[in-house]
């Protein structure tokens, strides 16, 4: 009895170590901003009440806020660095040269006029009512605090400033010419920097990413009363505003004079994002214990075809979110909105701004609601974790959709280029953008390690294949790794226990590890930490006393567990699985086929040799990683077709 107590006893303490929950503090924020926008002169005024919890263990002797605004000023950060990776050319298809430069700001800033750029000006900053000295280095203000906020304590920030709103450059704007839409409003605001257990990250604003403190928002906006706005959180006043967010039946009641004041509030979110446009045109879709999902797009007189763009986007979230929570997790805010705005697409709480209807792109920017809303690793630092896991998601959802909805193709055959089609519910077997665009960046010779900041890459090339191409390929590879089966357990497991925490990559591969009972942290190592590639070969086989010995070769220099698929003449076949040895373990059987286990191979060894209990002229093929989630960057060398 008392062995079998002892048993139980580690069972279940083994299980509430897996699931047991991270305990890493998180500073903690509550905004209340009171917006007053002149649409005549692109400017606002504004005050913001700003309570900040010190949860860290740490004494604060001053304090950083973000300025993104000042960025669309000539000569700034983000325009000098523009411009110096524009003088890097590159070659197109067609014979074209290219700079390497985002082709939305390229050398547009330094030409801004006087009334075109973009400002946040700090008019009085006080803590606890007494006056701050504040320095602005262009889009960090520091501020060093008169008395020092100290461990678990409370203090509260007053601030007036005032903005203009930039001609639409990157991300936030006004005016742009593509889309129409008046005013983007993304980065807006002056907003606090997180202090975490790394330290300050008052990171200037050059081109990406973004990294904020969770808190809770109470924001006013007062604008010309013709204006619609759509944006994070929850409008308080429906029932004064009306077009379209009063519940049905109200009967709308707007305040007299030429303004309307929107009261927004939104819970446990680390940014604010708002777009506004007299012709936004609003749709609503309610899904069954779900969100409420809100499109806001600009209205073109007799286009039914954008009409019915942008009615499929409402129609395809209610469609696509069963499946997002089945593999992803629940979403746990009451709305979301497609908002028509910005220059492309860019993840915001509650809220995306999108330039156009594609579905790609909205399926795109709301997966990053699970991996940068809620996840939100430190983007600077961690961008593949963000763009590789939300590339990932979407592909996986656009297929879902696709399938659902048109009954079309799931995905390609990563082998051959062939859409495949799939059963219903199944996820695609490849990702083949993502592997096309990391191997790509591998022949380039541009590849850096994705621990590179994500401002400090050499090349805009580089950073994008390897946040999102590379980022995608990472949890693509994982599957091949530990089982696919272990990988989406895993994808939910790091979604329960760390949302809302700030997580890095280590944090990641330590819930892969307890979910699957393999050692990663070479996975990581290689992957993340170095530019080291895969490349294994069949280099030999020979027959010895009636058995195939077969001996592969290490070619690369990243080693990986290798699956050996062989074919026999009489179609029947078998997997010879070779599990690397710091894995210390190996994945299950992922399918019907037979499977033999063979030693692990050691990683400092170039070649290792199967032994097989068949003839050789029995054997029609072999061929490693037959399921091509191994990113091999030589595959002519995988596959041996014996034609006897």
């Amino acid at each position: 009895m008392q062995r079998l107590f002892f048993l139980l006893a580690m069972i279940f303490s083994g299980t509430t170590f897996l699931f047991a929950q991270p305990d890493r503090w998180q500073q903690r924020v509550k905004y209340v901003m009171d917006i007053n926008m002149n649409v005549h002169t692109n400017r606002f005024t504004g005050k913001q009440k700003l309570e900040y919890w010190n949860n860290s263990p740490d004494t604060l002797d001053k304090v950083f806020y973000h300025l993104y605004w000042n960025a669309f000023q000539p000569n700034s950060m983000m325009d000098t660095r523009s411009r110096e990776l524009g003088k890097i050319l590159f070659r197109t298809r067609d014979g074209k040269s290219v700079g390497d430069w985002d082709a939305r700001v390229q050398d547009r800033i330094l030409h801004l006029n006087d009334d075109e750029i973009g400002y946040q000006k700090i008019i009085s900053l006080k803590m606890n009512g007494a006056a701050q000295q504040f320095t602005v280095y262009e889009t960090i203000l520091e501020v060093k605090l008169t008395k020092p906020i100290l461990p678990k304590s409370k203090v509260v920030f007053d601030m007036e400033f005032e903005a203009q709103v930039p001609l639409q450059i990157r991300r936030s704007g006004r005016d742009n010419p593509k889309t129409g839409v008046r005013y983007s409003m993304s980065q807006w605001y002056p907003k606090i920097c997180e202090y975490d257990y790394e330290g300050w990250h008052p990171t200037p604003y050059v081109a990406r990413e973004f990294y904020g403190v969770w808190g809770d928002y109470d924001v006013n906006i007062t604008i010309d009363k013709s204006y619609i706005i759509g944006g994070t959180g929850y409008l308080q006043n429906a029932g004064q505003i009306g077009f379209g967010y009063e519940a049905p039946g109200t009967k709308v009641v707007r305040s007299s004079g030429n303004t309307l004041t929107w009261r927004f509030m939104a819970p446990n979110v680390h940014d604010f994002v708002w777009a506004a446009d007299p012709q936004f045109k609003h749709l609503v879709r309610n899904i069954p214990n779900g969100p409420t999902i809100h499109v806001l797009y600009k209205y073109k007189p007799n286009d039914t075809a954008n009409d019915a763009a942008w009615k499929e986007v409402a129609d395809a979230a209610v469609i696509v979110l069963p499946f997002i929570e089945k593999h992803f997790g629940k979403y746990p805010y009451k709305q979301y909105s497609f908002i028509h705005g910005g220059d492309g697409g860019m993840e915001y709480p509650m809220a995306t701004l999108v330039s156009g209807p594609g579905l790609g792109t909205a399926f795109h920017e709301w997966m990053h609601s699970w991996y940068q809303m809620m996840l939100a690793t430190n983007e600077s630092l961690y961008a593949w974790m963000d763009e590789g896991f939300t590339s990932y998601a979407e592909a996986l959802v656009s297929a879902y959709y696709n399938q659902r909805k048109n009954n079309e193709v799931t995905g390609y055959d990563l082998r051959t280029d062939i859409p495949v089609s799939g059963n219903a519910g199944d996820l695609p077997l490849y990702e083949a953008d993502s592997y096309a665009g990391y191997f790509n960046l591998v022949k380039s010779g541009l590849e850096e390690p994705l621990t590179t900041h994500a401002d400090h890459f050499n090349t805009n090339y580089a950073y994008s294949q390897a946040a999102y191409s590379k980022g995608a390929v990472f949890l693509c590879q994982l599957g091949y790794i530990i089982s696919d089966s272990l990988r989406d357990k895993t994808l939910l497991e790091y979604y329960s226990l760390w949302r809302f925490k700030h997580p890095n990559a280590n944090d990641f591969v330590r819930v892969a590890e307890k979910v699957s009972g393999i050692q990663l942290d070479w996975y990581k190592e290689y992957w993340v930490n170095t530019t080291k590639t895969i490349d294994y070969a069949i280099d030999s086989l020979w027959e010895q006393d009636g058995k195939t010995n077969i001996r592969l070769r290490m070619i690369g220099k990243m080693p990986m567990p290798i699956d050996v698929q062989l074919k026999y003449k009489d179609g029947a076949k078998e997997i010879a699985y070779i599990p690397q040895l710091i894995m210390f373990g190996q994945k299950p059987r992922e399918d019907s086929i037979p499977r033999k286990v063979y030693a692990p191979w050691k990683w400092t060894h170039p070649t290792y040799t199967l032994e097989v209990n068949q003839r050789l002229m029995n054997i029609s093929s072999i061929e490693i990683d037959p399921t091509w989630r191994m990113a091999d960057t030589d595959r002519k060398n995988n596959k041996l077709e014996l034609n006897w």
